[in-house]
């Protein structure tokens, strides 16, 4: 994470539970300069993102437009690790709502963001507005998000901007056109149609009134694993170049089962067809496990609106540690590009599978455990 201070000034003395705690550890360890500098009469200027970043995130409301450019100034002042900069902006932005609302929407409002909702490290009344935020952003009601910075009280909104400016500081600006990019490829721009998953061949039995039963239909109780009765996959790592030319992190899949391949896939993802060039879309319901312990992958799974596994297309047989610089790229990345299948692990099977046009996939969420 970058540096930056703390928004409020007044902090609590006594910390006294673990989610607090580990706030509290952050924002010291972001903690900005001094302010001599400020004292000194010194001019800062820092390098800020591109302000656009912001657009498009939440719906304009007639008067409740964001300020571009002081967001885009108190981003630049975050990953300085500017102190006099920060708390000046922070005030500012706290005081122009809309602002607020346009710098959380930008790290909250994207499919990964809305994983937030769930975690102790932030405040309970940013969980609240994350939650509301996407509820109401997904129905076509997103000014409501709007309307409810507005209403937060002083503490609350110091706390989302808080916890906002703490996401983008774990960004910093190198990765911000990816995080772009990220949001271009999940709202669709100019692309095909979803792919739509093949009808299940055991429909035309169903419909003549025949009985069909499935593994899916079958209580297999805890002596037999699901996951050797469907088509398995291996992977291979690499890495992969976006348009705007950052590095992102890539794993392959090649068949370990006979009836593992193309036609599997297609029935159980919905995954698109790539031709090996842009960004496939963003599901952050596909999740790719990766142990910190001995910085190890240890599956590629899809997670149902239960919360639980409801589709394994691969699992570690071993632990390997993966090389430091394709670990230290999937830290920063956060994201993997999911391609396959291909016919075996090497990457002229890569290149011929995407020349034949038969490779689907997907950008998958890291979760570390």
């Amino acid at each position: 994470m970058g540096n930056r201070c703390t928004l409020h000034e007044k902090e609590t003395a006594v910390v006294k539970n673990h989610g607090k705690k580990q706030r509290a550890k952050a924002k010291a360890k972001r903690t900005g300069a001094s302010h001599a500098s400020a004292a000194a009469g010194t001019t800062h200027v820092h390098p800020a993102p591109d302000a656009g970043l912001m657009e498009g995130m939440l719906p304009y409301v007639a008067g409740s437009a964001p300020d571009h450019d002081l967001a885009a100034r108190l981003l630049g002042a975050c990953w300085a690790g500017c102190g006099p900069c920060q708390t000046s902006l922070s005030a500012r932005a706290v005081a122009h709502r809309a602002t607020l609302a346009g710098l959380a929407g930008a790290v909250y409002l994207v499919p990964l963001g809305a994983m937030a909702q769930h975690s102790p490290l932030l405040a309970p009344s940013t969980r609240a507005w994350i939650a509301l935020a996407q509820e109401k952003a997904a129905t076509g009601h997103g000014h409501v998000a709007l309307r409810a910075v507005d209403d937060l009280d002083e503490d609350d909104a110091h706390a989302l901007l808080d916890d906002a400016l703490d996401h983008w500081a774990a960004l910093d600006m190198e990765n911000v056109s990816l995080l772009k990019e990220f949001r271009a490829a999940g709202a669709g721009g100019n692309r095909v149609p979803p792919r739509q998953r093949p009808a299940d061949p055991m429909d035309t039995f169903r419909a003549a009134g025949i009985n069909v039963v499935t593994v899916d239909d079958l209580d297999l109780g805890e002596s037999i694993d699901p996951y050797y009765l469907a088509p398995n996959y291996g992977v291979f790592p690499g890495q992969t170049t976006t348009p705007s030319g950052q590095q992102l992190p890539m794993l392959t899949l090649y068949p370990e089962t006979e009836d593992a391949g193309i036609e599997d896939l297609e029935a159980r993802t919905d995954w698109e067809h790539w031709g090996m060039y842009g960004l496939p879309d963003v599901d952050p319901r596909w999740r790719v496990r990766a142990r910190i312990a001995d910085r190890s992958l240890q599956g590629l799974v899809h997670v149902g609106p239960d919360g639980e596994d409801d589709v394994e297309l691969w699992r570690a047989a071993e632990s390997v540690s993966m090389p430091p610089d394709w670990w230290d790229l999937l830290d920063r990345a956060q994201h993997v590009l999911i391609v396959g299948p291909v016919k075996d692990a090497s990457p002229a099977a890569l290149n011929a599978a995407g020349e034949a046009g038969t490779l689907l996939a997907v950008v998958a969420r890291v979760a570390f455990v």
